[in-house]
């Protein structure tokens, strides 16, 4: 029977077929047709004209490679383990799209697990991804406080370890973009709502809001900052931020909140209390999630890039992996990759009434 009629009946058979039935119909022993379809070839000086057979013959037999039975051999998994505080169509799931760009195309599979900040949740959910044998992890908004032996990168992340590689938003940039905007407009009376303690950036956000309305010799009220309190992935724990700064009673123009969610409930809040945005206030948000541009009214936002942040997680996280050192300009120290906002004008501001 001719190699064609063999394929051919291969094929009629419905199945793909074993690397042990690959090497017997192509007479070659199971390391050679292994190393071609592991490409490995030419390492192992197997000729061009062989690697070229096994391939067209493993392709006309539908032979798949067992991706079990290659990671028991070779102590790998080809999985990550990627942990967020919760999965909706906000900030996580926009880094997680990035994430997996990248894991999609260089064939590595991932769990994701949610914690909602609960620390019992953190604490355990690291030693069960290394049970599933994954070989990195990416922590979204979580803070890690466990050495682990595998490599760890942290997307918003700000500890400092030789463990942990963060990637990090430019926030005295961020914070810059969003009050000259707002000082340009004629905006000095500013209410200001913080993250949730527990969220990584909001200290670092924070301190760089107070630091470049110092240089913009912008007074911050105490009594207008207030923070957002629960893990609801909602537009209700803004509207309930806003509502306790219209309780003061004290004046002000301009609301820059923790991030769009927030200020898309701040926006709610204020239409409740018949005030119109942006003519009486304005409001400014952070992040520049899906759903922004088609507020009502569209937001101004500071834009983070929120999938190029999951890209660059997942290329690091596997260049760890692969003991590979990273050529990236955005690199500016061994354990932080940097990234920069940018500013999204839209119609939720205009100039101070």
């Amino acid at each position: 029977m001719s190699d064609e009629r063999k394929i051919d009946a291969v094929k009629n058979m419905g199945s793909s077929r074993t690397l042990k039935e690959l090497a017997t119909h192509l007479g070659l022993s199971q390391t050679t047709v292994s190393r071609v379809i592991n490409n490995s070839g030419s390492i192992h000086r197997i000729s061009a004209a062989t690697q070229k057979r096994v391939l067209a013959a493993a392709a006309e037999m539908n032979y798949k490679a067992s991706p079990l039975a290659r990671g028991l051999r070779s102590r790998r998994s080809q999985t990550i383990g990627v942990m967020v505080p919760e999965i909706s169509g906000g900030y996580s799931a926009s880094v997680l799209s990035g994430i997996e760009d990248v894991l999609l195309l260089s064939g590595f599979f991932y769990f994701v697990v949610s914690h909602h900040h609960r620390a019992e949740l953190l604490r355990d959910y690291p030693t069960l991804l290394l049970s599933r044998a994954v070989e990195g992890i990416i922590a979204v908004d979580s803070a890690l406080d466990v050495e682990l032996p595998v490599p760890i990168v942290a997307v918003s992340g700000h500890r400092r370890t030789s463990s942990i590689l963060n990637i990090e938003l430019d926030h005295i940039l961020a914070a810059r973009y969003a009050l000259e905007h707002l000082h340009r407009l004629g905006h000095h009376r500013i209410a200001f709502i913080q993250g949730q303690s527990f969220s990584s950036d909001t200290q670092v956000r924070w301190q760089a809001i107070v630091n470049v309305a110092a240089e913009l010799g912008i007074a911050i009220d105490p009594r207008l900052v207030v923070a957002l309190e629960g893990d609801d992935p909602t537009l209700e724990p803004g509207r309930v931020a806003a509502h306790k700064l219209l309780a003061t009673g004290l004046p002000f123009t301009a609301i820059f909140a923790f991030n769009d969610l927030s200020a898309m409930g701040a926006i709610v809040a204020l239409r409740e209390a018949g005030l119109d945005v942006p003519t009486q206030v304005s409001v400014l948000g952070f992040d520049d999630v899906l759903g922004a541009s088609t507020n009502n009214p569209p937001l101004t936002t500071v834009r983070q890039p929120l999938q190029e942040m999951g890209r660059a997680a997942a290329t690091a996280l596997l260049q760890r992996i692969r003991n590979e050192r990273s050529a990236d300009p955005l690199t500016h120290d061994t354990n932080s990759i940097l990234v920069l906002p940018t500013f999204v004008e839209r119609k939720s501001t205009a100039p101070a009434p």
